[in-house]
């Protein structure tokens, strides 16, 4: 299962592999308490429409189409998209992010990406 859930929420065993989908290291979290298998700071919004959303949910429509465009002009999705499948095989994954809004944040939009991309169990469950 495609698990989405906030990093400064505690790690779990039924968590299994754990994402950290954020460009920037979320504050006051040490790398210990993160529990992290990966950081994919490379498939996370840009710095630009990041700040031009500013987690604003107003703006998140805009914010969700452009880095829907990202993530189809990065060179690195194929291979997140790959490595989610196969750590999907083996059990959960979850997708941590450290945005405080559950529905406007780049994890949603990311599952929604997945999903056009064949995982089937891209779905925000938290």
């Amino acid at each position: 299962m495609l698990k989405m859930k906030r990093i400064y929420e505690a790690a779990e065993k039924a968590d299994h592999y754990r994402i950290l989908v954020d460009r920037i290291w979320p504050r006051g979290i040490s790398k210990e308490r993160a529990a992290l298998d990966e950081w994919e700071k490379e498939i996370a919004p840009s710095t630009e429409i990041r700040k031009t959303f500013n987690h604003d949910p107003e703006k998140f429509e805009q914010f969700r189409k452009d880095y829907l465009k990202e993530l189809n002009e990065n060179e690195k999705s194929d291979a997140f998209v790959d490595l989610i499948k196969t750590h999907l095989k083996r059990g959960n994954v979850t997708l941590l992010y450290s945005a405080k809004d559950k529905e406007n944040n780049q994890v949603t939009v990311l599952l929604e990406f997945l999903a056009s991309k064949g995982v089937s169990e891209a779905k925000a469950i938290d």
